[in-house]
């Protein structure tokens, strides 16, 4: 059986590349941004693509500005031009933390963290998958995140207990006494199953309570993290790998988006230095 709590919607396991210890992320995207700013055909895109040369301050002004704990703010380039946007993708990069936040109307949100952590790019899909908007977002994590998990149930509804069991039912207790405990800001709850003996009958059965929920993040970095909302409110599974693809920590969070998945306060201000030397390299 399967670790954690996430299930794919096909009921299969989904395969993760998992970069090798050492790998720098920042650094690769770094080389790749200034190798192609640094082209005849990056020059061009640059002369070309005015409304991207005047966004990059902005950005990193607001970058500056911004802390983890405040609201983000928004860039909206839906209708910038095609090589406007593929621009930005060039100058921005991919950093280390990407997934998927599904909302109840069908509309679904892909996100990815720019190189320059806390800068997120987020499109959003309708139901028949056409582009519907598409945001620059400077936060310590994209406010869709929050609207998604907050269509989860504020309850969990607590089974007989199954036959075999161990511990699940008092595991459950808690996490439904610590969830609705839970406000904004507090600190987290963990509950590592590393360190608990459970069998797989409580796990099966775990997973059947929470269900699987609409948010899917993956952060990597050295190692990696899978971060998976369940369907109960700020309940989340957190598992933990090493370079070899194998799970080395697996909890529960009950509280706010994991910070494995957020930036920190230090991060702004690095990403806002980066990006104005990108600009004043390339840009002016």
């Amino acid at each position: 059986m399967k670790a954690g709590f996430w299930v794919s919607p096909e009921g299969s396991d989904d395969a993760m590349t998992v970069m090798p210890i050492g790998y720098d992320a920042e650094a690769e995207t770094k080389r790749s941004v200034i190798s192609f700013l640094a082209t005849a055909t990056g020059e061009q895109a640059v002369a070309e693509c005015p409304r991207t040369a005047a966004l990059l301050p902005q950005l990193a002004d607001a970058l500056e500005a911004q802390r983890a704990d405040a609201p983000g703010r928004l860039f909206d380039i839906t209708d910038f031009e095609a090589k406007e946007r593929e621009l930005l993708a060039q100058v921005l990069g991919a950093g280390e933390v990407s997934g998927v936040a599904a909302l109840p109307d069908g509309v679904t949100a892909q996100i990815q963290e720019a190189s320059m952590a806390g800068l997120w790019r987020v499109r959003f899909s309708d139901a028949e998958g056409r582009l519907s908007a598409d945001y620059l977002e400077i936060a310590a994590i994209p406010h869709v995140v929050e609207r998604a998990v907050a269509f989860t149930a504020d309850r969990i509804t607590i089974g007989p207990e199954p036959e075999g069991a161990m511990n699940v039912m008092p595991m459950l207790a808690e996490i439904d006494s610590r969830m609705r405990a839970h406000k904004p800001g507090d600190p987290s709850h963990v509950i590592n199953f590393s360190l608990l003996p459970v069998s797989e009958i409580d796990m099966e059965h775990l997973q059947q309570t929470l269900d699987n929920g609409p948010v899917q993040l993956i952060s990597r970095g050295y190692g990696s993290a899978k971060i998976t909302a369940t369907g109960a409110r700020n309940v989340w599974s957190v598992q933990f790998f090493n370079a070899m693809g194998t799970i080395i920590l697996d909890t529960l969070e009950i509280g706010d988006t994991p910070a494995a998945a957020c930036a920190a306060d230090e991060d702004f201000h690095d990403s806002a230095e980066r990006l104005r030397e990108i600009h004043e390299a390339y840009f002016t």
